[in-house]
């Protein structure tokens, strides 16, 4: 049981910063922001979760059935990640990539202690076990400063494959397109450091400052960060409507006002641009009618533009209705991993993706998020995000492009440099890739 206590916050851009910092005394941690981006379908501006009670941690296999029955049981707030490597509890793929960051496949949390923040509205929820902690712990968030970071030197950021070798990689994945066995996949590769020292809630803030994207995270558990600066959400279920805004299709932004508004434009009349798009609405379209009820599916919105500080994106938006019987579990399940980071059609994709690319994803292109009580839930897509595994120094972030018929390599590598700016950026990376 949960005792729920509202709070009054006069100034909700500095609570976030003070109850972020505040947090980073706990083992297990999930702050989740918006940036105050207008979206549609938020219920909060800002969540976190810190301080285990329980938790489940495996890897793929059984991993669905494994947190099915701990959500069931546990019937409280849940938060975590959904790593891409559940691809695999499909007996036809497979992970044998290079794997520096060694994080679990899947793993949530039942927190003690749980912040929602809409507007200026603070709701705190804490387990029965320690809510004679409430007020001590609000006067200490609000007495939290800003603390100062030892400098650090910059981490030597490499490209897991060569310029060379990316593009041999998509021609092949061009060849495979031609042959017909997939229409569109999405191809990634993976910049890293090894031997690196980062101060993960200084580069988190560095991140989300520059970025201001609507599905942002911090995410620790002991020794193993995400720092993400999503523009994407994968799936949201409230009540019995399910919704899932796919991105595919990115145009850079201009200072000068006309050439910016010339980039967006020109994205949103691009034609590959605009079938990559059209292509994965229709596979989510086909995922989510696998638990909705008949005739429910529905495109709210097509190949809209929005505008993110760093880049323009295109994005669609879907729905369905599902009936109060169907697990959420099973709508996650039959989702998984999400279409814009695969390709269609989908398992043929995955195992040409696992054939060329050079790293194993793990939560990169996976998902994080959380469970409500009533089995509600919201997950962003995992990219442009920093992972780190404290323990080995490990540092990581991919990006990647869909590729059609239609892609020249050149510029899809370009595309691939445009996604990685800002986490090269914040990690102080000077040298040309």
């Amino acid at each position: 049981m949960r005792t729920s206590i509202l709070k009054a916050v006069s100034n909700p851009s500095l609570f976030k910063v003070q109850v972020l910092n505040w947090a980073q005394q706990f083992r297990e941690i999930l702050f989740l922001d918006s940036n105050d981006f207008p979206q549609q379908y938020s219920k909060y501006d800002c969540v976190l979760a810190v301080d285990a009670f329980t938790s489940i941690k495996t890897d793929y296999q059984n991993a669905f059935e494994d947190l099915k029955q701990y959500q069931q049981t546990t019937k409280d707030w849940l938060f975590g990640y959904l790593a891409y490597d559940l691809k695999n509890t499909n007996n036809a793929l497979f992970s044998n990539n290079y794997d520096g960051l060694l994080f679990p496949d899947l793993y949530f949390f039942q927190p003690k202690k749980l912040f929602l923040l809409k507007g200026n509205v603070l709701e705190i929820q804490y387990l029965n076990v320690c809510d004679d902690e409430v007020d001590s712990d609000f006067e200490a968030i609000l007495a939290q400063n800003n603390p100062a970071f030892k400098k650090l030197n910059s981490p030597t950021i490499v490209p897991r494959i060569s310029k060379a070798a990316y593009i041999e990689k998509t021609q092949k994945m061009l060849e495979y397109i031609q042959q017909g066995d997939i229409y569109e996949a999405n191809f990634c590769m993976e910049f890293f450091a090894e031997n690196a020292q980062i101060n993960p809630i200084d580069t988190y803030q560095k991140l989300a400052t520059i970025s201001q994207t609507p599905f942002a995270a911090f995410f620790k558990n002991n020794e193993h960060f995400l720092l993400s600066a999503s523009p994407e959400r994968y799936l949201r279920k409230e009540g019995t409507q399910v919704i899932s805004q796919p991105i595919k299709g990115t145009a850079k932004r201009f200072e000068d006002p006309i050439q910016d508004e010339k980039s967006k434009l020109d994205l949103a009349s691009d034609a590959k641009e605009r079938s990559e798009n059209i292509m994965i609405v229709d596979l989510v379209r086909n995922d989510l009618s696998q638990t909705a009820n008949k005739g429910s599916v529905k495109v709210e919105e097509l190949c809209a533009i929005y505008s993110f500080k760093q880049v323009h994106q295109m994005i669609s938006t879907i729905s369905s209705e599902v009936s109060n019987t169907i697990s959420p579990i099973d709508i996650l399940q039959t989702t998984f991993p999400m279409g814009s980071m695969t390709g269609a059609p989908k398992l043929s994709a995955m195992k040409i993706i696992e054939e060329l690319e050079a790293t194993k994803r793990g939560l990169y292109s996976g998902a994080i998020g959380y469970f409500s009580p009533v089995g509600d839930f919201d997950f962003n897509v995992v990219i442009r995000s920093i992972l780190y595994n404290k323990n080995n120094n490990y540092l990581s972030f991919s990006v990647g492009s869909a590729l059609t018929s239609l892609a020249i390599p050149e510029k899809e590598y370009e595309e691939c440099l445009l996604k990685a700016k800002a986490m090269l950026h914040v990690l102080e990376h000077k040298q040309d890739l």
